[in-house]
């Protein structure tokens, strides 16, 4: 509690969790205010119906609040014991990365390949990225309905497709690629928090043990001729993953760079970087 306080994470106490789950998995994920009073006088009726009224994050654009304003470059890696957090040494190749709300370990686990990271606003234009030269495109994971983001980000990410460079997209990334390659995304009546999802990844037919964060999903049914299902989840079988068939585009819906595993998912950064050397 008292370290909780300290840096000002929100929790529960004294709920049972497991009626909760029940209620979310078979009605859905209802709206939900946490109020907090020293003296627990709550007005219950101002407080319901302050979750009654609340429209949702469908039609959000959330990431433009939890991108950087300004363009930065990356350089930090791995943490390693016993020295922590490693300097790697980076190579001939870079990779620009589009912040949606990017997570730190995401850039972290890019820059232990060897590559060189360029950090760039969710509303960066493709002329803007492809004129940095970067031999990769990473659309990182990021807040809020992948619709409303990508009023502004899907027709940028259409060009970065037709300029044939190498794409990565990330959770909200990988939903906003799938939008830009002509599938729709849905909002889920469950979505998916945890650090324990098993997903398999179809195209070695391996099941990994990933970190979800998400409230909408691909359409699986609404994938064109040119793109490959290439993961699924094993809890209810939504799409977590696409690639395209004749170029090096892929993305996935889990976070690769989190240590559920704690390593199943670091090789898709490999993969990635492998097909910038192609």
């Amino acid at each position: 509690d008292t370290w909780m306080k300290s840096r000002g994470v929100i929790g529960l106490a004294g709920v049972d969790t497991r009626a909760l789950t029940q209620l979310i998995r078979e009605k859905g994920a209802p709206h939900a205010v946490i109020a907090h009073d020293p003296d627990g006088q709550f007005d219950l009726e101002a407080l319901t119906a302050q979750a009654r009224d609340w429209k949702g994050l469908v039609g959000l654009d959330l990431a433009k609040d939890a991108s950087t304003t300004q363009a930065f470059e990356w350089t930090e890696g791995a943490w390693e014991w016993p020295t922590g957090y490693a300097q790697p040494e980076a190579g001939d190749k870079s990779v620009v990365v589009v912040d949606y709300g990017v997570k730190r370990n995401i850039l972290r686990a890019l820059a232990s390949t060897g590559v060189k990271i360029t950090v760039v606003p969710a509303s960066t234009t493709a002329e803007d990225i492809l004129a940095r030269n970067p031999d990769g495109v990473v659309l990182s994971n990021g807040p809020g309905d992948p619709a409303a983001t990508g009023e502004y980000a899907v027709p940028e990410i259409k060009k970065l497709l037709d300029s044939g460079k190498p794409l990565m997209g990330i959770c909200l990334g990988h939903q906003m690629l799938a939008i830009a390659l002509g599938a729709k995304t849905l909002k889920m009546e469950q979505g998916h928090h945890g650090a324990n999802h098993p997903v398999k990844d179809l195209t070695t037919g391996k099941v990994e043990i990933v970190s979800m964060n998400h409230e909408f999903s691909v359409d699986r049914d609404s994938l064109p001729e040119a793109v490959v299902e290439t993961h699924v989840s094993l809890f209810d079988g939504t799409n977590c993953g696409i690639a395209l068939k004749d170029k090096p585009v892929f993305s996935v819906q889990h976070h690769p760079e989190a240590s559920s595993g704690p390593t199943d998912s670091l090789y898709l950064f490999k993969r990635f970087v492998d097909s910038m050397r192609a």
